[in-house]
């Protein structure tokens, strides 16, 4: 069974094309632009932000993390020497 298709009249492509070409939808498309506009922007702003934070906390905390590490480690050792001398382990 064939589906009916409707067919368009030169009538309706007049009708369609003032629709399209009407005030209210170049003023939609334009706030359609301007909003997508702003959104990358503020999503561009926000990249760089989080950039800047990230890279801040690399500069600020790493080195104390590695130096907190680094103080472990040496405590450590000085628990494993002093167990391995036999004399009492540093009071910490």
């Amino acid at each position: 069974m064939a589906s009916k298709r409707s067919k368009r009249g030169p009538s309706d492509e007049g009708v369609v094309a003032r629709v399209s070409n009407s005030e209210i939808v170049k003023q939609g498309k334009r706030a359609a632009s301007d909003a997508a506009f702003v959104t990358k922007k503020l999503l561009r702003s926000t990249g760089k932000a989080a950039w800047i934070a990230g890279i801040t906390f690399l500069i600020l905390f790493v080195p104390l993390i590695v130096e907190m590490d680094r103080e472990q480690q040496l405590n450590e050792l000085e628990l494993q020497q002093s167990s391995l001398l036999g004399t009492p382990p540093p009071s910490q």
